[in-house]
């Protein structure tokens, strides 16, 4: 019998070194304050009545997941705020480790917080990666949907992450997905086939009244296969990037963290009455 606890360890380190490597170096560096956003007193208005949360990935946080979109949306008349959720005890600048169901309830204080700022009945929400699932959590069984328009998901792991299919790996090695779940559960919670992701979309993957846009590229190499990003049912846009552009090479990080032409079909997703063409162009937009 092969020494499973001698290489237990190891495999989960693997998917977190393969996971944090997707991360930008700057994450690893303490988080500046927010310019631009998060500014309480911002009142949305007529023209963009409701809010704009941003809801960053795993291994990301509040700043440095959104230093392009941010101002992106910001310099379009929103009001624009963004959370940290998910840190585990002890892990410092490094979030969306935590059980994903309490990080949606972190979410719902948010949102609630936000409304209370600015007046607003609703709020938008945007989210890359974790970000653009973990709000389904929060639309489905925490009463967010009587508070959310719309979900914009920038490469979000609806079904799952495979990480190019290194989480195919995890049954050759008993206990390694008990190992994960006790040391970072919110990275277990994205496992395909996870109770987390199974309980999430039993019953479809939409609830009633909110809009949902997911803007996947076809170079992503953690949310895999990227055809798994994509929703079923009412309300639902699915857009691949390189049907926008087929030039744009964006993969995982790229997409969330500084990709224009993306950035525009959010803009869009956030104002559909006042939709442009999302092209190549766009980019320079």
């Amino acid at each position: 019998m092969l020494p499973w606890k001698r290489v237990l360890r190891p495999l989960a380190a693997l998917l977190l070194a393969a996971a944090a490597a997707t991360v930008p170096a700057s994450t690893a560096q303490a988080a500046a304050p927010s310019s631009g956003w998060n500014d309480y007193n911002c009142k949305p208005s007529a023209a963009h009545p409701r809010p704009v949360v941003l809801v960053h990935g795993t291994f990301g946080n509040s700043i440095d997941n959104w230093l392009s979109l941010a101002p992106y949306l910001k310099d379009r008349g929103y009001c624009v705020y963004s959370l940290d959720y998910g840190q585990l005890p002890g892990v410092p600048l490094f979030y969306g480790l935590g059980p994903i169901d309490t990080s949606a309830g972190q979410l719902s204080a948010f949102v609630d917080k936000v409304l209370s700022a600015t007046g607003a009945a609703e709020t938008d929400l945007v989210g890359h990666s974790q970000g653009g699932m973990m709000p389904r959590y929060y639309l489905k069984f925490l009463g967010g949907a009587a508070k959310v328009n719309a979900l914009v998901g920038i490469a979000p792991d609806n079904h799952g992450a495979t990480l190019s299919g290194l989480t195919n790996l995890l049954p050759y090695f008993p206990g390694a997905e008990e190992l994960l779940s006790a040391a970072t559960p919110g990275l277990a919670d994205q496992i395909p086939g996870s109770a987390f992701l199974t309980k999430l979309n039993a019953g479809g993957d939409t609830v009633p009244g909110v809009r949902y846009t997911v803007i996947a590229t076809k170079y992503d190499e953690v949310a895999t296969p990227w055809r798994s990003q994509y929703l079923s049912g009412s309300g639902v846009n699915n857009v691949l990037l390189q049907d926008l552009c087929p030039l744009d090479l964006s993969e995982h990080v790229a997409i969330g963290l500084f990709d224009r032409i993306a950035f525009h079909e959010v803009a869009n997703a956030l104002d559909p009455a006042h939709a442009t063409a999302t092209t190549c162009a766009s980019a320079l937009s």
